[in-house]
């Protein structure tokens, strides 16, 4: 089977202002894509706008937990490209702290941005990727949509439910036009831990530590995590982990699915 072709397609990246999604944005306009990039921050959107080599880009203001905001985007895209052949569902957020420190309200958050508004995106995109020759859904979860580390109970949750879901909407499109493609990027240099909320009444001393523990994590450049997403959505992959440590802890977590933990914190010290 031939590759995925990018060129002359159109690709929608959520969360386009930083990150991978400003990578993406860009490895996918030089592989001959048009993009439709959305960002909740404007600034930064037009940021990454304005340094693309595409054959076309728009932009678009987008909070996917808006739920009026999502079902419009469709209408949008459609008017200024004519149709759509990639959707990639990479925003989201993190929020450091406990549980039992997490308010319900900051929880849900996290929810609502990393798992539910995916989840309302595909729905209302669904129907104009069938209408494509050859389309592919792109979610971005995370290594930990694979290992459950402490003090990330919410963001955890997340991308575990953005995986499962992106799994069964994989079995369900089988045989169909439209493919899907699920992510777990492990250490990516983005601002991922700096924009991370923290619970109000969690220790200022302890979260600047764990903040800084985390960072160190983040060591593969975000333009080599966009070529390896590239790749594997060329190559029809239903999951695509990205960087050594996803690998390596992905490995970890099939060979000790309950007590992989132990070992992971014994690595990471």
């Amino acid at each position: 089977m031939s590759a995925f072709a990018f060129e002359g397609r159109t690709a929608l990246i959520t969360g386009a202002g930083s990150g991978i999604g400003r990578a993406l944005a860009h490895e996918l306009g030089r592989r001959g894509c048009a993009l439709a990039l959305a960002d909740l921050r404007a600034e930064r959107l037009a940021e990454t706008a304005a340094a693309l080599d595409a054959p076309r880009v728009t932009t678009h203001a987008l909070d996917v937990a808006d739920r009026a905001a999502a079902a419009a985007l469709p209408a949008e895209v459609e008017a200024a490209h004519g149709g759509l052949g990639i959707l990639v569902n990479n925003a989201g957020i993190a929020a450091g702290g406990r549980f039992e420190e997490l308010s319900e309200a900051e929880f849900d958050r996290v929810m609502d941005i990393n798992f539910h508004g995916p989840v309302r995106l595909v729905r209302a995109f669904l129907p104009l990727l069938r209408r494509a020759a050859e389309a592919r859904i792109v979610n971005v979860s995370s290594l930990y949509g694979l290992v459950t580390p402490p003090g990330q109970s919410a963001y955890a949750a997340s991308k575990f439910a953005l995986r499962g879901f992106s799994n069964v909407l994989a079995n369900e499109l089988e045989g169909s036009t439209v493919g899907v493609t699920v992510i777990h990027p492990g250490g990516v240099r983005t601002n991922i831990a700096t924009d991370a909320s923290t619970p109000a009444g969690a220790d200022a001393a302890q979260v600047a530590r764990e903040r800084k523990q985390f960072e160190k994590l983040l060591r593969l450049p975000p333009e080599d995590a966009a070529r390896i997403i590239a790749e594997g959505i060329a190559a029809r992959k239903r999951r695509v982990i990205v960087g050594n440590d996803a690998r390596l802890l992905a490995m970890l977590e099939r060979l000790m699915p309950v007590s992989n933990w132990s070992v992971i914190r014994r690595l990471v010290r």
